[in-house]
């Protein structure tokens, strides 16, 4: 509903996970019968989780090992695995720098050309895990490093920036003309970010195999702060996936839509799934697993810019394996271990049977949710406030 800001503004009220609650129906399903699988690009995916296209994230192990848990794991062609040969000496040395040394040492770092011979070596060495090959780059680098990417065995591309137009202006370089970039490509391309309905349903017009949305609410994300752009992730979500619902009822196309950023627990995972994304994508929960590349931190891709940085080097901890964090069992009682588990049990409360008939289950507005109940968790700073 549009309200006024002021006498020169409208505006409405958007939502944030921590508003927003799911309510149960009349029906309960045993979790272990519920079906948590996902098509996406073509891939079948046991588990509703890409892990995202960050260097303290994905290395081409841990894209292999989520592969092997039945996720899907995005290297960056843009980090330290495409410029560095010793990657793994490069990730060591951002782990240890100082956090007032951080943003230079990142800046020098990726001035280091991307290296055509490494970006193929790393698909290769993903293919030869067998795991699902998927890669990430930003626009600008699309045109040269998509087709490296694809004939090296790349089974998906992903097209990503903070935000992603159809119709973008600019007097010193050539617009990326997606649709000719997807049908070029010759494997599924998926494209990210945005918030919109509007700009969904164009994007989903030019071919593209699933539409990234979010924009600001990662945990390294800085962008909100530096550039005052985004949407919370509940309502982003919802708008978006109208559009998806849209664009499917005109073309009999389905185009799945990806949650991206501010997910930190199980609960936001369901709350994702409910608002009408068919996956999600997350970064500081498998920044936070024995495998990841990160060393305990985690940081955003746009944190190497060199005019003005959006994202932090987060420290996140280590706190169990990969497979632990997706599929347990728990070690904690917040949420940040076994996420496909707390997704089959939310199924299960809510009589979701399938992620299709999760995304139609009853969110109401529940503005206390953080404080309803819970003030001996708070006062001991256990649970939810840990």
């Amino acid at each position: 509903m549009e309200t006024e800001l002021g006498k020169a503004k409208k505006t409405r009220r958007a939502y944030g996970f921590d508003e927003i609650a799911l309510c149960p129906s009349i029906i309960t399903i045993n979790p272990d019968d519920t079906d948590i699988s996902v098509n996406l690009a073509g891939k079948q995916l046991q588990i509703p989780i890409i892990a995202s296209a960050m260097d303290g994230v994905v290395s081409p192990k841990t894209a292999i090992l989520m592969s092997q848990l039945g996720g899907l794991g995005v290297l960056n062609l843009q980090g330290v695995w495409a410029r560095y040969e010793d990657a793994e000496k490069k990730l060591e040395q951002i782990a240890a720098v100082d956090k007032d040394q951080y943003v230079p040492l990142m800046q020098k770092m990726y001035l280091e050309p991307i290296k055509k011979e490494l970006i193929i070596k790393r698909i290769k060495e993903i293919k030869a895990g067998g795991a699902v090959a998927a890669v990430s780059s930003i626009p600008q680098e699309a045109i040269e490093l998509g087709p490296i990417a694809r004939d090296a065995g790349a089974d998906i591309f992903v097209l990503q920036s903070t935000v992603i137009s159809t119709k973008h202006k600019s007097t010193s370089s050539d617009p990326l003309d997606l649709k000719k970039f997807c049908d070029s490509m010759k494997i599924p391309v998926l494209v990210g970010n945005c918030v919109t309905y509007e700009v969904t349903l164009t994007l989903m017009g030019t071919g593209v195999a699933g539409v990234l949305v979010g924009i600001g609410p990662g945990a390294a994300c800085t962008s909100r702060g530096v550039l005052g752009v985004g949407v919370p992730m509940a309502t982003a979500i919802a708008d978006c996936a109208a559009a998806r619902d849209a664009y499917f009822k005109e073309n009999n196309i389905y185009v799945p839509i990806i949650a991206d950023g501010g997910m930190v627990t199980g609960g936001d995972i369901c709350k994702a799934i409910a608002c009408g994304a068919d996956v999600v994508m997350i970064g500081s929960p498998i920044a936070k697993a024995v495998e990841a590349p990160g060393r305990g931190f985690h940081w955003g891709m746009a944190t190497p810019s060199p005019t003005l940085p959006r994202g932090s080097r987060i420290r996140v901890g280590t706190i169990g394996t990969l497979k632990e964090i997706l599929h347990g069992p728990a070690k904690y009682d917040d949420g940040s271990m076994n996420l496909a588990g707390a997704l089959r049990t939310s199924m299960g409360t809510l009589g979701a049977a399938n992620l299709k008939e999760m995304q139609h289950v009853d969110v109401i507005i529940a503005p206390s949710l953080l404080t309803e109940g819970k003030v001996y968790q708070k006062a001991q700073s256990l649970g939810m406030y840990k």
